[in-house]
């Protein structure tokens, strides 16, 4: 892929920049602004040499349709206080507002379209009707940039088919994310452990598939474990449970068994009466799970123990927290998870927190980011990569395949 110095001198061009800058909201509150400090980097570097920059950019799902509750404008504000310098801002994605905002620009200036997935263009599966927004993105700049990591499994227009219209490269922080996960799926250095959260097993079903042969040990936490758990016959009471990945579950716990690969499910289970930070709840064996209760985090004792096995790890990559983080009853799984791996980057060994509520839960919990190896703003960008897909965005800014020969490729929507 090229990069941002390849395309020469940028000074008096519009150059379209797609980021990611999906950050969640409460209300039109920033609660966690890493996915635009994130983005702020190449931004600078494009305006500092002179581009005049659009940036465009999705914000939940608003169907295709304009929602207030979805409107990019605070993003704005705080991208402009991140920059330190001042950021237009288009009202809409193609339309009147976005032509004057673009047109106003001076070289080293800023603008923000408006949410990308307000056009019913972006997302859509119809070649044609995705193309004719692309045509339109492309008619507003004279180079695109590619640097929304979190959107590069999504075969959007914005992402797949904008690149294929224009000069393109690659920005600085969708090329550190290639160059991460890359040595996860290469040669890490072992010992190799991976953690694995969040709420459902179905969606990392890929990557244990994948990396199940390559681990040296995989780590079961989240809501997801409660399906290991009933696979294995124990009683889960009311906590989250996908019935239909039983057998699956079990197939990967045989193929581990085959492989000598160690799968660490946890000892004890912190049990809720209810989900609510209010509950009472308690500490029980992970084979005993009240029928009247639900798992919310892995106990103390689990803490430790996958703490240890991290300890004795020269590779990490965690995806997904161990509990429901957000409630500080239920933080402290995720917490240890978390500690452990500062401390192996503190060792030499190289840390990836995967994107999505991993990367929220390590600034929620007040740990200094620079303590981690890398902390990936694409959760399930980097879950498809290290499943070994191939991923349509990184196709399209790539110059060894021409985009359209994977017309095929559907990203995960």
């Amino acid at each position: 892929m090229k990069t941002v110095g390849d395309l020469g001198d940028l000074r008096g061009k519009r150059v379209l920049v797609r980021s990611d800058l999906n950050v969640p909201l409460d209300g039109h509150l920033i609660t966690d602004d890493g996915r635009i400090r994130a983005s702020a980097p190449t931004i600078a570097d494009l305006a500092d040499r002179g581009a005049r920059v659009v940036v465009c950019a999705h914000l939940g799902r608003p169907k295709g349709k304009p929602v207030d509750e979805f409107s990019l404008a605070p993003v704005a504000e705080r991208l402009a206080e991140v920059l330190g310098r001042p950021v237009a801002f288009a009202a809409d994605t193609v339309g009147r507002s976005a032509k004057a905002a673009v047109a106003e620009l001076g070289d080293g200036d800023v603008a923000l379209l408006e949410n990308l997935r307000f056009h019913p263009g972006e997302e859509s599966k119809d070649d044609s009707e995705r193309g004719a927004f692309a045509d339109e993105l492309a008619g507003l700049a004279d180079v695109y940039v590619g640097d929304g990591f979190g959107a590069v499994h999504r075969k959007h227009a914005s992402v797949y088919d904008v690149p294929n219209r224009l000069p393109h490269a690659a920005g600085a922080l969708v090329l550190a994310e290639v160059e991460v996960l890359h040595q996860l799926t290469g040669e890490p250095t072992r010992p190799y452990v991976v953690v694995l959260g969040g709420s459902k097993v179905s969606d990392k079903l890929g990557v244990i598939g994948n990396l199940i042969e390559k681990v040296d040990a995989l780590l079961i936490g989240g809501g997801m474990v409660f399906t290991f758990l009933k696979a294995q016959g124990h009683e889960v009471g009311k906590s989250l449970l996908e019935e239909d990945q039983l057998d699956a579950v079990r197939g990967y716990l045989d193929l581990a068994r085959e492989k000598g690969v160690d799968i660490v499910l946890p000892v004890d289970i912190v049990a809720a009466t209810e989900f609510s930070a209010d509950a009472s709840y308690d500490v029980v064996p992970a084979d005993q799970i009240p029928a009247d209760r639900i798992g919310l985090d892995i106990g103390p004792e689990s803490g430790a123990l996958f703490a240890g096995c991290i300890a004795r790890a020269k590779t990490v990559f965690w995806n997904g927290p161990m509990g429901v983080f957000e409630m500080k009853p239920y933080a402290e799984g995720t917490r240890a998870v978390a500690q452990a791996l500062t401390e192996v980057s503190a060792a030499g060994g190289l840390t990836v927190v995967g994107g999505g509520d991993s990367a929220a839960a390590v600034r929620a919990l007040g740990f200094d980011e620079k303590a981690f190896g890398h902390i990936s703003t694409g959760g399930g960008a980097s879950l498809e990569l290290l499943e070994g897909k191939t991923l349509p965005g990184l196709v399209a800014l790539s110059d060894h395949a021409d985009p359209l020969d994977h017309a095929d490729q559907e990203g995960s929507r």
